[in-house]
């Protein structure tokens, strides 16, 4: 399964489309608005979140709720578009138009310079309508896909955030318990004592014109064994589940398991025993050895900037004279490590939705089942 996303933050809409999806898997519309939803809650979010109210817009794969195996087309309309008509325009402007739409402020951490340079392109909003995170939108959009049809075969995943700026959550790994304390949390926090000081930060920075980061961790259970594979680097799990939430706007960190925490441990305290049944008593390895799922839930934690647009702009460059200037200021959040977790998600759910039709193989749910059936009935 591959995928394709393209339109920019305040264009018309942004699109996606999804080849290699199985058919006959019912499709759940309510149940892909609700994950665009998500993303768009949290505790510091920007002002672009009482505007947007995304919802998914199924144009082609899906005929009466069932994929058909054809290319699955979506679209997310972009409802602030109408305030940016004459900004985003696609047709030929007089020059007059376009100087005054101009932007050459640089904002530092984010795609400006690199972007620009690489494109050749005077005017930075190129870069930053498709370099920003709201591209992420269709993502959630296709990895809610891929949830559907992981839950087929009983995959759940789940976010939650540990840490905003220097305020660390409790440590919790227990799956159930994680999702009951965060269910009706603004930050998607298990640690309620923890989110209320969270909560607080992001109100004093707020009042500064800074932007806070943070990290989340991500935990997907009922993973059969043998997702992924040793035998090149490019098919080992971790390996693809770490580029995946890399690739997320503003995520400097990944790690599986212990993580940078194994650095210190000794063998004897790192690595899993086995015991009779082959059951496991830890899991530090986060569910992946030697590049495939061992059957233990699938645990990852990442790292998110803060973020590079904020109301006191840094001190830069105007890209076209080189001279000192502020950097630009565009509409932004304060904080959006609860929607990165969501991002998180979806982009877990593409790896190991491919992960599973590389393995079992199958245009129909129905044939991709019955070659799952038979490798678990192998293995008992």
């Amino acid at each position: 399964m591959r995928y394709l996303t393209s339109g920019e933050s305040h264009g018309a809409s942004l699109n996606a489309i999804i080849e290699g999806y199985p058919a006959n898997v019912k499709i759940d519309e309510n149940f892909i608005n609700d994950q665009l939803a998500n993303r768009q809650k949290g505790y510091g979010r920007g002002g672009r979140m009482k505007i947007e109210t995304d919802k998914v817009k199924i144009l082609s794969g899906v005929r009466f709720g069932l994929t058909t195996g054809a290319p699955i087309c979506i679209e997310i309309e972009n409802k602030d578009h109408q305030n940016w008509l004459l900004t985003m325009n696609t047709k030929a402007q007089d020059e007059q138009t376009m100087k005054e739409k101009k932007i050459t402020a640089l904002r530092p951490g984010h795609a400006d310079f690199a972007g620009a340079s690489k494109y050749n392109q005077k005017d930075i909003r190129n870069i930053l309508e498709r370099s920003s995170a709201r591209e992420t939108a269709t993502r959630v959009a296709v990895g809610a896909f891929s949830k559907i049809l992981l839950k087929e075969f009983g995959i759940e995943i789940i976010s939650h955030v540990v840490q905003i700026g220097d305020i660390k959550a409790k440590k919790m790994t227990d799956f159930n318990e994680i999702c009951t304390k965060k269910a009706n949390s603004e930050l998607n926090c298990a640690d309620f004592e923890a989110e209320q000081k969270m909560k607080q930060l992001i109100d004093k920075t707020r009042t500064e014109g800074n932007s806070l980061g943070g990290k989340i961790e991500i935990i997907a259970k009922n993973i059969p064994v043998g997702l992924g594979s040793y035998v090149h680097w490019d098919r080992k799990l971790d390996g693809l589940l770490a580029q995946a939430i890399m690739s997320i706007p503003a995520v400097k960190s990944v790690e599986i398991g212990e993580g940078i925490k194994c650095a210190e441990l000794l063998g004897s305290k790192m690595h899993d025993a086995i015991f009779e049944g082959i059951t496991r008593k830890t899991n530090h390895a986060g569910g992946i050895e030697g590049g495939m799922s061992n059957g233990e839930d699938i645990l990852i934690s990442a790292c998110m900037k803060a973020i590079p647009t904020m109301t006191n702009p840094l001190p830069s460059v105007d890209f076209e004279t080189k001279k000192e200037h502020l950097a630009h200021v565009e509409r932004a959040d304060v904080c959006a490590v609860s929607a990165c977790g969501v991002v998180a998600e979806a982009m877990v759910a593409n790896v190991l939705a491919n992960a599973i039709l590389e393995k079992f193989g199958g245009d129909s749910i129905e044939e991709l089942k019955s070659n799952y059936n038979n490798y678990l009935e192998m293995l008992s």
